[in-house]
C-alpha cells in the first residue's frame, strides 16, 4: 500500500451538461471504448483510494447504473440540486459520513468529464500534496493560451498558491500569467470538511464553489500549494461534440505512441482507431483504416487490415485479416480472412483456416487447415480439419423459428453451390458435388450427389423467343457447325 494512499477520491460528475446537446448524460459519452467518467474513475483507481466516490445529479439513476457495471466499488452520493462544486464534494463526504466512515488523510477531488486526465498525474499530485505539507493542493497546468482560465497566482518567495483568479476579474499583469487551475484539487480532509461548512452563496451563481475553500485555508494560515501537470492537455474538460472528438483524437495518439513504442507497426496513425482495452504483442502490424474495439487482442506479427473493424476479437500470431468486420471471434494462428468477410459472434477459426472473399460466419467451429475460400455463408456449424468448402454454398441454419446444428468432418471436399440443411451430419472425407442440397446425413468415404439430372430440350429458343438475340446467335451458332437450329 502506497504511503501516499488517499483516504477518499470524489467524482464530479452530477451536471447535466446542456452543450453537449444530447438525451445521453455528458459524463456517458464515450472515447476509445470508454466513457467520460469510466476514464476518471479507471485513473483515480491508480490511486488505490480507501475510497471512491462519483457524485451524481442529473440522469442519476442512469449514471448509476452504469458506475455498478464498470466498477461495482464505486460508491455514488446524490446532488439533487447541482448548487456549486463545494455542495457537491460536501455532498461526498456526507455520503461516507453517514456511512459511519471518518475519512483521516487525503482527499482528491477530480472532475467526471476530464478523461485525458492520467493515474500517473494524479500521483504526483497526491505525492506533492503529502512532501510540501499542504493543506490544499491545486493541479495546474501551463497552457499556451490561457484565456478564459482561472490563474494562478504565487508568492514570488514560496512558491505558494495566493490565489486563483478568474479572467474576468484579473488585471492585464495576472492575464499574462499561462498558470491556470484544473478543478482537481489534494485536499486535507479535516480541514476540507471544515472549510466547506463555511462557504458562502453571495455570488452571482448563489453556489457553493470549492475553490472557495483556497481562500478560507490560507486566511487560517495553512499553506496552499499546486501541482503542474506535465501535459497540460491532460486536463481538458469535455462540454461538447468538438471538444469531445478533440479529446478522442488526443486518447487514441496516445494509445496508438505506446503501442508503437511497444514493438507495433501502425502505418497510418491517423486513420488507425484503437479502444484503451485493445492489446498488442510485438511485431503486429496494423494497416490503414483499421479500427480496433473493446477487447481486441493482435498477436505477434498479425496482419490486420486495411479498411478493418475488429471487436472483442483475438487474431492469432501470424494471421492476416483484410477488409473484414469481425465481432467476438476467434482467429487463429497463420489464418486468413477476407477481403470483404464478416465473422460474427462465435465463430472461431482454427490455426491456418481460411474465412475468405464474401465469406461469412456466425458461431463457427473452423477446424485446423479447414478453408471457406469465398461467396458463402457458415451459421451454426462445425467443420473438422483440413477441408475444403466450395464457393457459394450455404449453410441453412434457419427453419422460421429454430436454429439448427451442421456438422462436417475433416478432410472433406464439398462442392460448389450446395447447400447443408440443418440439422445434418456430414462424415469424415466425403466429397459432394456441385449444385447439391444435402438434407440427409452422409457416413465417412461416400460422394453426396442432391440434385436433379440435366435435360436439353433441342430448339427451344427459336421456337419459344424467336427474333430474339439470343435465337439470332444460336443460328449463326448453327450455321457455322452445321448443326440443326
Amino acid at each position: 500500500m502506497s504511503a501516499n494512499r488517499p483516504a477518499a477520491v470524489v467524482v464530479l460528475a452530477a451536471g447535466e451538461g446542456t452543450r453537449m446537446k444530447s438525451a445521453t448524460p455528458k459524463v456517458l459519452h464515450t472515447l476509445c471504448g470508454r466513457s467520460l467518467v469510466g476514464h476518471v474513475v479507471s485513473a483515480s483507481r491508480e490511486l488505490d483510494p480507501e475510497h471512491l466516490v462519483v457524485i451524481v445529479g442529473h440522469a442519476r439513476e442512469q449514471v448509476s447504473a452504469h458506475l455498478a457495471e464498470i466498477d461495482p466499488g464505486v460508491r455514488t452520493a446524490v446532488q439533487h440540486e447541482q448548487n456549486g462544486t463545494g455542495h457537491a464534494v460536501r455532498m461526498g463526504l456526507e455520503e461516507l459520513s453517514d456511512s459511519g466512515i471518518a475519512l483521516d488523510g487525503t482527499v482528491v477531488v477530480v472532475c467526471g468529464d476530464t478523461p485525458l486526465l492520467t493515474g500517473d498525474t494524479l500521483k504526483r499530485l497526491s505525492d506533492t500534496h503529502a512532501a510540501d505539507g499542504n493543506a490544499v493542493t491545486v493541479l495546474t497546468a501551463e497552457v499556451p493560451d490561457s484565456t478564459g482560465y482561472g490563474r494562478i497566482v504565487r508568492d514570488a518567495a514560496t512558491g505558494a498558491v495566493t490565489a486563483i483568479v478568474e479572467h474576468k476579474d484579473a488585471t492585464d499583469e495576472q492575464r499574462a500569467i499561462r498558470e491556470i487551475n484544473s478543478g482537481v484539487f489534494a485536499f486535507d480532509a479535516q480541514l476540507l470538511t471544515d472549510a466547506l461548512g463555511k462557504v458562502r452563496t453571495d455570488n452571482s451563481q448563489g453556489e457553493e464553489y470549492l475553490t472557495d475553500v483556497l481562500g478560507i485555508l490560507r486566511e487560517a494560515g495553512h499553506r496552499v500549494g499546486a501541482a503542474v501537470a506535465g501535459d497540460h492537455r491532460e486536463i481538458l474538460g469535455i462540454n461538447n461534440r468538438v471538444q469531445l472528438a478533440e479529446a478522442r483524437k488526443l486518447l487514441n495518439e496516445r494509445l496508438l505512441h505506446a503501442a508503437m513504442m511497444s514493438g507495433v507497426t501502425v502505418v497510418d496513425p491517423a486513420t488507425t482507431w484503437v479502444d484503451v482495452t485493445v492489446t498488442f504483442e510485438p511485431d503486429a502490424l496494423v494497416h490503414p483504416g483499421t479500427q480496433l474495439l473493446g477487447a481486441t487482442h493482435l498477436a505477434a506479427g498479425s496482419e490486420v487490415g486495411p479498411n478493418t473493424r475488429l471487436k472483442d476479437t483475438s487474431v492469432g500470431a501470424g494471421a492476416r485479416v483484410d477488409n473484414t468486420v469481425a465481432d467476438s471471434a476467434r482467429i487463429g494462428e497463420g489464418a486468413s480472412v477476407g477481403p470483404y468477410a464478416y465473422l460474427r459472434p462465435g465463430t472461431n477459426l482454427g490455426p491456418k483456416s481460411k474465412a475468405g472473399a464474401y465469406v461469412e460466419m456466425k458461431n463457427a467451429e473452423i477446424g485446423e487447415g479447414t478453408k471457406v475460400p469465398h461467396l458463402s455463408y457458415v451459421g451454426d456449424a462445425t467443420i473438422g480439419e483440413y477441408t475444403n468448402i466450395g464457393a457459394a454454398s450455404v449453410f441453412v441454419n434457419y427453419d422460421g423459428v429454430n436454429k439448427h446444428h451442421t456438422t462436417i468432418g475433416s478432410h472433406c471436399r464439398t462442392g460448389s453451390d450446395n447447400m447443408f440443411v440443418a440439422p445434418v451430419t456430414i462424415g469424415d472425407g466425403v466429397y459432394t458435388a456441385a449444385g447439391s442440397v444435402i438434407t440427409k446425413d452422409v457416413p465417412p468415404g461416400a460422394l453426396a450427389v442432391a440434385r436433379g439430372q440435366q435435360r436439353n430440350i433441342e430448339g427451344w429458343v427459336a421456337r419459344k423467343r424467336p427474333g430474339s438475340a439470343a435465337a439470332d446467335a444460336a443460328s449463326a451458332a448453327h450455321r457455322k457447325t452445321g448443326g440443326e437450329q
